[in-house]
């Protein structure tokens, strides 16, 4: 008869292994359930159609929400140098380093369980997107991590960058995760733009002169910062960012050849004997990605997809993960340029899973797994964004 001891650890370790067949079996039913939610996604140049009763929703509702849309454009002229000198007029050295568009009407959509419910403007113009670009960054800098290429984001950037952006003692603590979340406070100029331009406030010279935040411990939204975080990727794969995300992502996920990636003229580089632009992560002095509403959608829809796209996996799920988790400096910020809602307070009515990728004019995705939802919504007066997603999600009562 076995030793009492004996029985009770193979009792134990019975219980383990079912335990853990019982995990794998849930796992393999979870697996199977989020696959045949996610089992349509749309072939290049294409995007299925499903009217708002068949996925679910209200059509007066749905209707309503789209006419409110219409009506609530943005403002601020079409022509996006204008709007430039505008907005940030009160900037220091705000000159434009970087092209700008001409801009269209309201454009957008509302996709639901996968399916197109509601387009409205001109989907396929090819438009600046302005900060959205951030997000476009920051899944670049994932492909390179899934890689194996960074490596640990908690490491310092300055111990695989040697350009000397990251020597001073402050620089030197700052780390890729810093960067992704807009906390490094780094200290510096990039193609001609010193850190301390990028709103600065009323009192230029205090902020000039001030104190440097400890890494990590503030959020400043700040585009040099965001350049820097692109420099220190190309610096590390030596290869055009443009190029990484066109074949880790946009070439997957069908996504059109019409968007296009733009640095600065003063961005320009030498690298490993080419000449290299590195990309700007965003449009405040021009640049950055210019793209149609039909390839946002896409993009929107491959991070609601938590980076799978048909039997493929082109963005890992740690690395969305830790995007949509937010940093110790800011609770509804994650990695850039993913506006969370842990809090309810940004999106009022709309579940805290919820996020946007979002843009000045206003560029906004919208992604709500709670709701298998995606709305993409181009040129939109920013009083109007939260109420017409609210729009949206009462018309999800059928």
């Amino acid at each position: 008869m076995p030793h009492i001891p004996q029985i009770a650890r193979d009792r134990a370790r019975f219980t383990r292994v079912l335990r853990t067949g019982l995990v794998t079996a849930l796992s393999t039913v979870l697996a199977a359930s989020l696959a045949a939610q996610a089992s349509y996604f749309p072939e290049p140049g294409s995007w299925e159609r499903r009217t708002p009763a068949q996925v679910g929703m209200n059509a007066a509702r749905l209707a309503e929400a789209v006419a409110f849309v219409q009506t609530a454009e943005n403002p601020q002229p079409r022509d996006l140098s204008v709007a430039h000198w505008l907005s940030w007029r009160n900037e220091p050295m705000d000159a434009p380093m970087g092209p700008f568009t001409m801009r269209g009407v309201v454009s957008g959509f509302v996709i639901r369980n996968g399916y197109v419910v509601a387009e409205w403007g001109d989907t396929k113009a090819v438009e600046m997107t302005f900060s959205i670009t951030k997000s476009f960054l920051s899944a670049t800098v994932g492909l390179l991590w899934d890689r194996g290429v960074i490596g640990d984001l908690h490491r310092p950037v300055g111990a695989l960058v040697r350009t000397g952006d990251f020597d001073s003692p402050h620089n030197a603590k700052v780390t890729w995760d810093h960067l992704l979340r807009q906390s490094s406070d780094w200290e510096g100029a990039l193609w001609g733009k010193p850190d301390w331009v990028d709103r600065p406030g009323t009192d230029l010279a205090a902020h000039m002169t001030r104190a440097r935040d400890e890494p990590g411990t503030v959020y400043k939204y700040n585009d040099v910062r965001v350049n820097l975080l692109a420099w220190a990727a190309l610096n590390v794969v030596r290869t055009p960012l443009p190029t990484i995300l066109r074949e880790g992502i946009m070439e997957p996920i069908g996504a059109s050849s019409t968007w296009r990636w733009h640095g600065y003229e003063t961005s320009w580089v030498a690298l490993d004997g080419q000449r290299v632009q590195s990309v700007s992560g965003g449009g405040h002095w021009g640049g950055g990605m210019f793209i149609s509403a039909e390839d946002l959608a896409r993009f929107g829809y491959l991070t609601l997809r938590q980076g799978r796209w048909k039997d493929r996996q082109v963005l890992s799920r740690e690395w969305l993960a830790m995007a949509e988790t937010p940093g110790p400096a800011n609770e509804n910020y994650g990695f850039m340029n993913f506006f969370l809602n842990t809090t309810g307070t940004p999106i009022p009515g709309a579940p805290r899973t919820a996020y946007t990728h979002r843009g000045a004019g206003s560029n906004i995705i919208y992604v709500d797994r709670d709701n298998d939802l995606l709305i993409v919504m181009r040129w939109v007066r920013g009083n109007a964004v939260n109420e017409f997603i609210g729009k949206v999600l009462a018309g999800l009562a059928g």
